[in-house]
């Protein structure tokens, strides 16, 4: 097995050049005080000889990593890449790292995963909670060492952070209430878990639109799903359309239990809108290639990014203590499409 280079120190590009290593150091960091030419020459000589800088040890001197965690469910899902994107395109401009994990929906993984970040000495965190988590311990060591921690979208209960969310009670009231104006009588409606605020709160926005218009609220049509997965959904909407008497209607929490909805239901020769109206959640791409296009409610999620990465950028700058509870809503919008247009 070949031998590894040896790594490539400042005191290496000192004796090449025959300059101080304080000189080199300073021209690295393009300090004032070092001439454009020694700084272009150090630069040139520090490239090709191989050299990385050290950033741990620069870390653990400085106790800043400039790195920032953002812990979320899944990546994979449309919604959470373009909250990923907000977050990263506004910290890398202000020169921050971005360290991305995955909890899978895990409250186990995503303690694990705090962990990692904690033992990483990140700046701040930005994090959106796992459908199965219940407790809030593992995100006390940060806030007792004054790391920020932003959540968004999906936030905890008790937890005296910064939470960046939409309305989610408007919102659900919103889109069942567009599925009523359309004649839908017998409305299903597709939740996460009940630890969940933004699936709750959806939620008592459908059984509140349903009350205020006269119609009966069926528990055997509030059906939660474990990770509102296409799968998933399949399953649901094929009982629910076999059943003695299917729903007319169906407002899910997310595009993608609506899509499967929709492509179940096709499955099953049931016209969309005209048997089945659906409306999803977030605008995901998706809800325009399905066919018919799924109406939805358009959640902001790159705004949403942005947003929390602004929040963690403004408290890393300051020395107000940061225990404080704040809430930022963002507006939502809905959007309707063929898949529940009737009228």
């Amino acid at each position: 097995m070949k031998k590894p280079k040896k790594e490539v120190t400042i005191y290496d590009i000192a004796e090449k050049l025959g300059l101080a290593t304080s000189t080199i150091s300073r021209a690295l960091k393009d300090h004032h005080s070092i001439g454009k030419k020694t700084t272009e020459k150090v630069k040139k000589a520090a490239e090709e000889m191989g050299f990385r800088p050290n950033i741990m040890a620069a870390s653990l001197r400085n106790k800043k990593t400039n790195t920032i965690g953002v812990l979320i469910p899944r990546i994979n899902r449309p919604f959470m890449a373009s909250l990923v994107s907000g977050i990263e395109g506004t910290l890398q401009k202000k020169g921050y790292n971005v360290i991305i994990i995955q909890s899978n929906d895990s409250y186990g993984n995503e303690v694990e995963m705090m962990k990692v970040l904690y033992n990483n000495r990140v700046s701040g965190v930005i994090c959106s909670v796992a459908m199965e988590t219940k407790e809030n311990d593992h995100f006390q060591q940060f806030i007792e060492k004054g790391v920020p921690i932003i959540f968004v979208d999906r936030t905890p209960k008790d937890i005296a952070c910064t939470h960046i969310t939409i309305d989610n009670y408007a919102a659900g009231y919103q889109a069942t209430e567009h599925l009523i104006e359309q004649g839908c009588k017998r409305i299903a409606h597709f939740s996460g878990s009940k630890f969940r605020m933004v699936y709750s709160e959806r939620e008592r926005g459908y059984v509140d639109a349903l009350k205020h218009h006269g119609l009966k609220v069926d528990t055997d049509l509030i059906i939660p799903f474990k990770t509102l997965s296409y799968e998933e959904a399949e399953t649901v909407t094929s009982d629910l359309l076999d059943s003695k008497n299917p729903p007319d209607g169906i407002f899910a929490s997310n595009d993608t239990t609506a899509v499967a909805a929709i492509q179940e239901a096709k499955k099953k020769n049931v016209k969309i809108p005209e048997d089945l109206a659906v409306i999803g959640f977030n605008n995901d791409p998706i809800s325009k290639i399905v066919d018919p296009a799924l109406s939805t409610i358009d959640h902001p999620a790159f705004k949403m990014g942005e947003t929390a990465a602004e929040k963690i950028l403004s408290q890393l700058q300051t020395t107000v203590n940061n225990d404080l509870k704040e809430f930022t809503v963002l507006n939502t919008e809905l959007i309707i499409r063929e898949s529940s247009k009737r009228k």
